[in-house]
């Protein structure tokens, strides 16, 4: 399906005051509340569009398979800063901007948003609209683009994104140390502080795993300061850790990721008999599995000074995002109308009622 048969498709239920449920490949369907409305899929809108190595942007439809994408990069030894989860194989990269997912680089190359150059999108109305560019700095004002990464669908149709793409390092190894939950904080946070090349840290309730990236020397000094053994298969770990491959997340319970403070202690952050944790950023990614009722794990989140989302499983027809003040549900509620007056896109996939 072209630009055109999607912007078609949204005219129509435009007129008709229908509710659409964008989809790509589908590998994320069960991220965001319960999903309504007649099907709109934009996986036919696929490829590169065009790739400046030198420039270090690479522009592609939404539905281009993430896979397509890290080929490509590969072959310039370039990559995707921010580490994306694929979870599938078919995972879109329009699938992944929607979701504003991040890897376990995330808190030390950034997050999805803050490579997004510029989209191509089609709003509620049916307009085709473009935002932002090929250069990192190229808007003024508020910048769309960005907010379309996380935005599940609900602001328009994303046709088209430029990302920021970087160079892969030259060297990389993983490190491991014996720690509890209450020790992996501490040792974690105190890592943190300093100008190591430490890309990604993670603990399971038995160990520390340190993955530290960058010139062969370098990489050989930090390893030695951290201390520890080294784990042998790091790159298969990371990739299980991003893709919730580790037996923690193979798990019928509900799945929360809570975003607190890396150095957080609140006594409900401690793994018990109602909790099990898996600590991921360094301290600041803390997946949880728990019956535990929504409210309270909410409390716990904010309590901590960070919120909760309602990963997978449990009840997608109440809320699973973090609960806003009236002035963010406003400020939400005014973006939505301005991009989607009727509310036909994905109505109700971030919040009831909108």
């Amino acid at each position: 399906m072209g630009s055109s048969e999607i912007r078609q498709q949204i005219e129509d239920a435009f007129r008709g005051g229908r509710a659409l449920n964008i989809i790509g490949n589908g590998t994320k369907s069960w991220y965001g509340r319960e999903p309504l409305g007649e099907p709109l899929s934009v996986s036919a809108h696929s490829g590169i569009i065009s790739y400046q190595s030198t420039e270090l942007v690479i522009t592609a439809r939404a539905g281009t398979k993430l896979s397509e994408l890290a080929d490509a990069l590969d072959g310039h030894r370039q990559r995707l800063p921010f580490d994306p989860p694929y979870y599938g194989e078919d995972a879109t990269i329009g699938g992944t901007v929607a979701c504003g997912f991040s890897g376990p680089r995330r808190p030390y190359a950034g997050a999805c948003r803050d490579f997004v150059l510029g989209c191509h999108m089609i709003n509620g109305r049916g307009e085709e609209m473009r935002f932002g560019g090929e250069v990192m700095k190229n808007v003024a004002g508020f910048d769309v683009s960005r907010a379309m990464a996380g935005s599940l669908g609900t602001l328009g149709v994303l046709l088209d994104v430029s990302l920021k793409v970087l160079p892969h390092r030259q060297a990389e190894q993983t490190v491991m140390i014996e720690a509890g939950y209450i020790d992996a904080i501490r040792i974690m946070n105190r890592w943190a502080g300093t100008p190591l090349p430490v890309t990604a840290m993670a603990a399971d309730g038995e160990r520390v795993y340190f993955r530290i990236c960058g010139t062969e020397s370098a990489v050989r000094k930090s390893a030695a300061l951290i201390g520890g053994e080294i784990y042998v298969d790091g790159l298969n770990l990371w990739k299980d850790i991003r893709e919730h491959n580790l037996s923690f997340f193979d798990d019928l319970r509900p799945l929360w990721r809570l975003s607190v403070p890396s150095d957080a202690q609140h006594p409900l952050l401690a793994a018990s008999e109602d909790t099990d944790w898996f600590i991921g950023w360094g301290g600041a990614q803390r997946w949880l599995k728990s019956d535990l009722p929504s409210e309270q794990i909410f409390a716990v989140a904010s309590e901590a000074g960070g919120h909760a989302t309602l990963f997978r499983g449990g009840d997608r027809t109440a809320e699973i995002f973090a609960p806003l003040s009236d002035g963010e549900m406003k400020l939400h509620r005014q973006l939505k109308a301005a991009f989607d007056p009727k509310g036909i896109l994905n109505p109700g996939r971030m919040y009831g009622g909108i």
